[in-house]
């Protein structure tokens, strides 16, 4: 959840760090904190953003070749300063940065607390650095060595960074369940929680692997795990352009993504899927394939946004593949004693691919002997490690901490997956899947004509601002993009909002409408749209306040309707990846004209890392 950068080399380190933090503010932005060298261990942090800590560093002797650096999503202790990281060990010549969770700090603390140590913070953090001190002191040992056999004990998930007042030419990492990325440079190194912070001064980037120690001296690298064995740094490139990770003159982050979707949806598509030829290329999957083709069931585990493309996806798969799908919370499967049997496949979503319950869900998974794909979108993630196969979306890089781009590209990913295993499992008539590959290569161009409505929905965003409450509806395919719909307008506006599958409104929710009631359907032409019409005729009987989504050309569900958004027709199965477009508009402008931070959302961030 929280982000970390840190600094080895010949420039100056805080202003690589702070602009590093700022490219990691979305994943976490209650605090913000830095550590140098210069003239002694300094560690300067702050409530709030890094803005905050910038200014809270003016006038200060910043100059150093080595530091490191933290934004902080808070899980021990609220936030304030104290709570900020780095955190100093007992004697201050220690400190650490941290993204993740002890879980048994609190006996440690206990058991330090004993031998005479005192706290500052409420962290496990500041636990963890007492820790290695104590450990440090009493086997008498280097720092790596400490941090190796304080590793060995703790539980939980960490990455972390720590630097030493006794060797100001050291850092050593080390990463378990949380993310870490080590940049190579010449003469430099740069560690972060992903590559966005380092691509701008090296594409070679190591990412380190669960249970590995880096120990960065003298300008020299070496790597070991927690059983002390050497290992091969195995360098890689990075292929993202610094551009990707700008807003590039739009206003936020979450808005550009949103334009994006026509290219990244493309971008998805290119080079695996022909309409002309009735080709289907997925190279991650080309080992395994045949397991998906022959599994008696399907289960697909993810988190929030990813778990909504998991349902459109049970649709998809259901209809096309005539396979049973389990769609499943990551974060229930484990706890549920779940039935997984050999054959098997799991399908494991997730935008970052560091989400800590869907890879707990993985490695439940993987015990019991299924077979793991994982659907996400960051290269050389801990999930495209973990999973046996699998195919990367190639939406470029969301900052946003509402996900919108990385929706649409899963979907794109997860039907080319159902459409291939169709046709090698022959569930599919050759004609039925050219019509769904010619369907699908329009799809950039019906979402580019679905943005083109931003306008329009500005002005429906205004009538409702200040809605305490709104209603998502679909049946279907939409029934999963009104739950996605409802999903947006929580986490970036604030406003309470639920989804529902439009025949339940009558089973419950129907109590909640009234003539200040926003409830909006999705309501396009498909297999249930006389159902959806019978269901926007009891809302209004009630006298709520109808936004009807419909395909263009509709003329009978604009005549019940407050407001009308028309978007292009498209097959049904692939209508949520245009239908979903309104509504994320929809939430945006709403949040910018209550004065909400879209970008950075209170209370979120955008890569879950701790359970």
């Amino acid at each position: 959840m929280c982000g970390i950068v840190a600094y080895v080399g010949s420039r100056q380190a805080h202003e690589i760090i702070i602009k590093g933090l700022k490219r990691l503010e979305y994943r976490g932005y209650d605090s913000a904190g830095i550590a140098l060298l210069n003239g002694g261990l300094n560690v300067y942090k702050k409530k709030g953003k890094v803005s905050e800590l910038e200014t809270h560093l003016k006038n200060k002797n910043l100059n150093s070749h080595i530091g490191i650096g933290h934004t902080r999503w808070a899980t021990h202790g609220e936030p304030n300063d104290c709570n900020a990281h780095p955190h100093y060990s007992a004697s201050g010549k220690l400190a650490i940065i941290h993204n993740g969770i002890i879980e048994n700090y609190s006996a440690l603390k206990q058991d330090l607390l004993r031998k005479g140590h005192t706290f500052l913070s409420d962290t496990d953090t500041e636990v963890f650095i007492h820790f290695i001190e104590d450990i440090k002191e009493n086997e008498n040992c280097s720092l790596e060595e400490a941090v190796r056999l304080a590793l060995t004990k703790v539980i939980g998930a960490y990455a972390i960074v720590i630097m030493s007042l006794e060797d100001p030419d050291l850092l050593v990492a080390a990463r378990k369940g949380s993310p870490l990325v080590v940049g190579v440079g010449r003469g430099e190194y740069f560690l972060a929680s992903d590559a966005t912070p380092i691509v701008e001064y090296t594409n070679e980037v190591i990412y380190l692997n669960d249970q590995e120690i880096v120990v960065i001296r003298d300008g020299k690298l070496s790597i070991t795990n927690t059983a002390n064995l050497p290992l091969t740094p195995y360098i890689q490139t990075v292929d993202l352009e610094l551009e990707a990770i700008e807003k590039g003159g739009y206003e936020h982050f979450m808005i550009k993504e949103i334009f994006e979707q026509p290219r990244s949806i493309k971008d998805c598509m290119r080079g695996r899927l022909d309409s002309q030829t009735g080709r289907l290329i997925l190279g991650g999957l080309r080992e395994y394939v045949n397991k998906l083709v022959n599994a008696d069931r399907i289960l697909i585990v993810a988190c929030g946004t990813s778990w909504h493309a998991g349902l459109v996806a049970e649709y998809f798969f259901e209809e096309f593949c005539r396979i049973p799908v389990e769609v499943e919370y990551a974060s229930e499967f484990r706890y549920r004693n779940p039935v997984i049997r050999e054959g098997d496949v799991v399908i494991a979503i997730s935008q970052s691919g560091e989400t800590a319950d869907t890879l707990a869900a993985i490695e439940l998974a993987k015990s019991k002997g299924a077979i793991i794909f994982g659907v996400c979108n960051v290269v050389g993630s801990s999930i495209a490690r973990a999973t046996h196969a699998g195919a990367y979306t190639h939406a470029g890089p969301e900052i946003g901490v509402a996900s919108t781009k990385a929706f649409t590209a899963q979907l794109t990913v997860l039907n080319m997956i159902a459409l291939l295993v169709a046709q090698k499992k022959g569930t599919i008539t050759e004609q039925k899947l050219h019509e769904m590959l010619v369907e699908m290569e329009t799809i950039p161009e019906k979402v580019e004509r679905a943005l083109q409505l931003n306008d329009q929905i500005q002005d429906i965003a205004a009538t409702f601002k200040d809605a305490h409450n709104f209603i998502y509806l679909g049946r279907g395919y939409n029934f999963p993009v009104a739950l996605e719909g409802a999903l947006k307008l929580k986490e970036i506006s604030y406003i309470h909002a639920e989804g529902y599958p439009a025949a339940e409104m009558k089973h419950g929710p129907i109590a909640l409408i009234d003539e200040e009631m926003p409830v909006v359907f999705i309501a396009t032409r498909d297999s249930s749209y006389e159902k959806v019409v019978s269901n926007i005729q009891e809302v209004k009987a009630r006298k709520g306040r109808v936004i009807s989504v419909v395909t263009e050309g509709d003329q009978l569900i604009p005549k019940m309707s407050e407001f009308v958004i028309e978007v292009p027709a498209v097959h049904e199965a692939l209508m949520p990846m245009v239908s979903v477009i309104p509504l994320q508009l929809l939430s945006y402008h709403i949040a910018v004209m209550r004065g909400c931070n879209v970008d950075q959302p209170r209370n979120l961030a955008k890569s879950v890392t701790v359970e």
